[in-house]
């Protein structure tokens, strides 16, 4: 990280150049973000998009102390309704980047997951937490509300948690998380975080790499259709799988292993 600068976002490759690492580092101030950082984001998760080699990307906090602290209140403190707009704008950018990233994101909740945070969190695809995180959408309590990827949250924790949260802005433990549907696997430190994250890569990395990115699409497409359509828009997917080799060759390969 540049010592000028005082935060950066790095992104680390595995051997193979599948599993992208994108970590937020402003560890001084929590990992909050501001508008440098954001665009630093941004162009990570534009840049990682690009590489055909992709499979999965792990996004996570720099330190030990925070996953991603929030949005920078005191940038927020000075704007008026004109920055503000273009303020949760490019917030917003930061999350549809991770939502439109091809191949799924894991959020590796380290520390504090608020705000901005949290709303990042629900943008990626799966979540696992240390038991020390706190989660929370405190926004009410400094008189904005709860905005932009905060809209997520009704379809993974219920409209009556989501209500809570954010008409409360109460701190969750990540036990709390864990419960209410929002964190999928919880662990006791980060030792076990990156084993966990470890075992949820290696099996996606270990599965045909078109059928990731067909499953990711089609799961994005899901949101905003009907049952009837989100169906048709499976059997699509299905057969379109078929104009690939993929389907054949994998299948061959596991009836081969079965009669071995």
């Amino acid at each position: 990280m540049s010592q000028n600068k005082g935060f950066s976002v790095r992104v680390e490759w595995d051997e193979a150049r599948e599993v992208a690492h994108v970590i937020v580092d402003r560890r001084e101030k929590l990992n909050i973000l501001h508008e440098p950082l954001m665009d630093e984001l941004i162009e990570a998760f534009a840049c990682v998009s690009k590489e055909s080699t992709l499979r999965c990307v792990i996004l996570t906090g720099a330190g030990e102390k925070a996953f991603i602290g929030g949005a920078d209140i005191n940038t927020m403190a000075m704007l008026d309704a004109i920055g503000a707009r273009a303020f949760i704008t490019k917030l917003h950018n930061v999350c549809a980047a991770i939502r439109d990233c091809p191949v799924p994101v894991i959020a590796r909740v380290n520390g504090y997951c608020l705000g901005a945070g949290m709303e990042i969190a629900a943008a990626c695809d799966m979540r696992a937490s240390v038991t020390s995180a706190k989660f929370g959408m405190p926004e009410v309590q400094v008189g904005i509300p709860s905005v932009i990827e905060a809209a997520l949250l009704p379809r993974l924790i219920g409209w009556g948690r989501t209500n809570e949260l954010l008409m409360t802005g109460r701190l969750l433990s990540a036990e709390d998380a864990m419960n209410m549907g929002f964190v999928e696997s919880l662990v006791e430190d980060n030792s076990a975080l990156d084993a966990i994250v470890k075992t949820w890569t290696d099996s996606i990395t270990g599965a045909g790499p078109e059928a990731i990115r067909s499953q990711k699409r089609l799961m994005r497409r899901w949101e905003s259709l009907s049952p009837d359509d989100a169906i048709e828009a499976g059997i699509d997917a299905f057969a379109d799988a078929y104009t690939t080799n993929e389907p054949s060759d994998r299948m061959r390969e596991f009836l081969n292993r079965k009669r071995d």
